[in-house]
């Protein structure tokens, strides 16, 4: 029988008998708004369902019922308006949940896998509960009733702002710390009412404010399936699960793992409480969003709601045989971010986490996806990164971009558009690179000019599109890699606790363990550790770009060595409290450099250098080596590196601060020229090579320096300045 004639005469499973109502009355109902809508007398359901026959609402009473307490039957020639289904129901309220079963046609090398015995929740849906959830259940053809998840009718329009609104801070200004909601508070020791959820994090709100940190970027909140990973850790026998959250399965549901009461339909509200209390700390909320593949995964995945309601435009599949997902994302599918309908889903998306839910900006995973069409091939102006380019709802609106993807489609400092912050991995790899003290050439580069080039902006990697150098997202460490205090504490990674047998994971991770694998007593390497991290923190928060770091590298926490900690949900990824009083000095220098980067605007320039020069004679950037003006650009052997930046030349400018940064990553210490000032003295402000608290000053409190040149120690940055 050929799978054409299978999928016609399929036979649907006996399903459970649902409790019949007549508790709510139906009615025609809207096909716009999508999902589900309340107002003062009833819901107004919504779906997008192209090719469907049939299409049945499905009501719970309770999130843990395993039948429905009513299932209305729509009518195809009253509940149907082109490929919209809908429904109103009358008298239902806030908190029902409810799903779908959805017919149709079931030729699934053609793409289409409609299955009634699928009970599938709501794309647009604003909360979901998953507490009879089974994902093996979800697949094959069985029917899933029973342990399938439950959306939840949520109010949106009844909330008191009390008048927030996103913060629209500049780009130029901003500090991102990047956080896993769960992990920053579910540790014991973070002493939180509600630990992993969006509450705690308001507990932990001064430690935040305290910190100096602008903007919070949250790995993936939209709801996910954490049952994803199921497996055992052969290192110490406890569960792995989808913890990172990059398979989303709602995009407009906060995770209902990280609400307190999901069960009641509160995801909006505890997230709403979540952002307008970091507002009101100045603190801006920006979102890691995942449009190019799902959790739904490939033809051997679960159905949960794209799949079921419109398999072939919501995906690529391949186009000799569509029962096959096209897997550009390395994630099992592929979402067709250029179908009118996915384009739709996705601006939505966009435009109600800002419009409705305040947040301030969105990081793109693997955002190159959107840049292909529904063959997969780049294109040159793809269609919704010029529309979130152009829209006027997210013109004040953070977008940031991961330029790449898993197929190798790369396109840092050309992404579509111009306002599109990007990822800067060249970044990333060049300061571990001269941090780590290596030498010679790459790619025809020395490791100090390379290092010179990213600390200036990346003018190499933007200027030449139009960019700025704030469309560099400039990091050593993110979610994706070792913490910062692993990048100086290994040389391989370590992620046997994985269960893949330590195949994941890169391996190319321009580390260096500074003479011993891990945890040591030794007192000298620990010392030098402690100076490389004070090393990258100082140069990453000189730069010129947005900085961005790991939530915990200001107290070291390590995750020992494992480099793709995406399934654990334990101490190796969670904060430990306990450090923030035992690394104090390393806490104290990371407070003190990010009010060092605030009080200099030299050091967050919203333009490349031109070399203006100000009234002291100074070019907005000078490079020097240990003599001045001899950086040694072409010298393959060197490890040193130093620059001055003038102060502004505007005579008016509240901040004129001349700084001078010289870095050396030799072994030896070495002696370095300073340039003249005219009427001015040089106070050093920051030397990682002193012990705390001399190692970085308070404003106002830095060390006059004498003479004509410094003695840097070796491994260590110093950083002077005028008055």
């Amino acid at each position: 029988m050929t799978n054409k004639k299978r999928g016609a005469t399929l036979e649907r499973q006996k399903t459970s008998t649902p409790i019949k109502t007549s508790k709510f009355t139906i009615e025609v109902g809207s096909s716009h708004p999508l999902g589900a809508t309340p107002d003062a007398n009833g819901v107004n359901f919504s779906v997008f369902a192209d090719r469907a026959t049939a299409v049945e609402l499905l009501l719970f009473e309770k999130h843990e019922n395993p039948i429905p307490c009513q299932t209305i039957v729509l009518d195809p020639l009253r509940h149907k308006t082109f490929f919209f289904w809908h429904v109103y129901v009358r008298g239902l309220k806030p908190g029902m949940h409810y799903a779908y079963r959805v017919d149709g046609p079931h030729d699934i090398h053609q793409g289409y896998c409609y299955n009634r015995n699928k009970v599938l929740i709501d794309p647009y849906s604003k909360g979901n509960t998953n507490a009879l959830w089974k994902r093996d259940a979800a697949c094959g053809l069985d029917d899933n009733v029973e342990t399938s998840m439950r959306s939840v009718v949520v109010d949106i329009t009844r909330y008191n702002w009390e008048g927030d609104r996103p913060l629209k801070r500049p780009m130029s200004e901003t500090i991102i710390y990047e956080m896993h909601v769960r992990g920053f508070t579910q540790s014991p020791g973070a002493k939180c009412k509600n630990g992993g959820t969006f509450v705690g994090i308001i507990e932990k709100i001064p430690y935040l404010k305290k910190l100096g940190i602008t903007a919070v970027e949250l790995l993936p909140i939209f709801d996910f399936d954490e049952q994803e990973v199921k497996q055992i850790s052969p290192v110490d026998g406890r569960p792995l699960t989808n913890y990172w959250g990059y398979d989303p399965i709602s995009f407009m549901a906060p995770h209902n793992a990280y609400c307190v009461f999901p069960e009641e339909g509160r995801h909006i509200t505890e997230f709403r409480d979540m952002v307008k209390a970091l507002h009101k700390a100045g603190i801006e909320v920006i979102l890691d969003v995942v449009f190019n593949h799902t959790g739904e995964g490939n033809q051997d995945g679960p159905v949960i709601n794209l799949k079921g309601f419109a398999n072939s435009n919501y995906y690529l599949l391949l186009r000799e045989d569509r029962y096959y997902y096209m897997n550009y994302s390395g994630c099992g599918n592929t979402l067709s971010g250029n179908h009118p309908i996915t384009e739709k889903l996705i601006f939505d998306t966009l435009e109600f986490w800002v419009n409705e839910m305040h947040v301030d900006g969105f990081r793109f995973d693997e955002a190159v996806i959107l840049c292909r069409d529904e063959n997969g091939n780049p294109m040159l102006n793809p269609p919704i990164i010029w529309e979130v380019e152009l829209s006027d709802a997210l013109a004040d609106t953070k977008v940031i971009a991961e330029a790449w993807d898993a197929a190798g489609l790369y396109e840092v400092g050309y992404f579509p558009g111009r306002r599109w912050a990007e990822w800067n991995g060249e970044y990333r790899d060049r300061m571990r690179s001269f941090v780590k003290g290596d030498a010679g050439l790459i790619d025809g580069e020395t490791v100090v000019g390379r290092a010179a080039e990213v600390i200036a902006g990346s003018a190499n990697i933007f200027q030449a599109n139009g960019e700025l150098p704030i469309n560099s997202i400039n990091f050593i460490t993110a979610h994706d890699g070792f913490t910062l205090n692993d990048l100086v504490s290994y040389n391989a990674k370590h992620n046997e606790a994985n269960g893949e047998g330590n195949r994941d994971g890169i391996n190319e991770n321009v580390s260096w363990n500074c003479g011993a694998e891990g945890a040591t007593d030794d007192p000298d390497i620990e010392a030098l550790r402690q100076r490389q991290i004070k090393n990258f923190v100082a140069i990453l928060l000189l730069s010129q770009g947005v900085p961005m770091f790991v939530a915990g590298d200001e107290v070291r926490r390590t995750q020992q060595g494992n480099n793709n900690a995406y399934c654990q949900d334990n101490e190796i990824n969670w904060f430990d409290w306990a450090l923030a009083e035992k690394e104090q000095e390393m806490l104290r220098f990371f407070q003190q450099m990010i009010a060092f980067r605030k009080s200099h605007s030299t050091l967050r320039r919203s333009r490349f250098f031109t070399g203006e020069i100000n009234r002291r004679g100074l070019a907005d950037i000078t490079w020097h080596g240990c003599r001045l003006n001899s950086p040694g650009w072409s010298d393959p052997s060197s490890h040193v590196l130093a620059f001055t930046l003038g102060g502004s030349a505007d005579d008016t400018a509240s901040d004129d601060t001349d700084i001078h940064v010289m870095l050396n990553m030799d072994w030896q210490h070495l002696e370095f020229d300073l340039p003249s000032l005219i009427d001015r003295k040089w106070y050093r402000a920051i030397d990682t090579s002193l012990p705390s608290p001399q190692d970085i000053a308070c404003a106002g409190k830095e060390i006059a320096v004498s003479g004509q040149s410094y003695r840097v120690n070796n491994r260590s940055v110093v950083v002077l300045v005028s008055r």
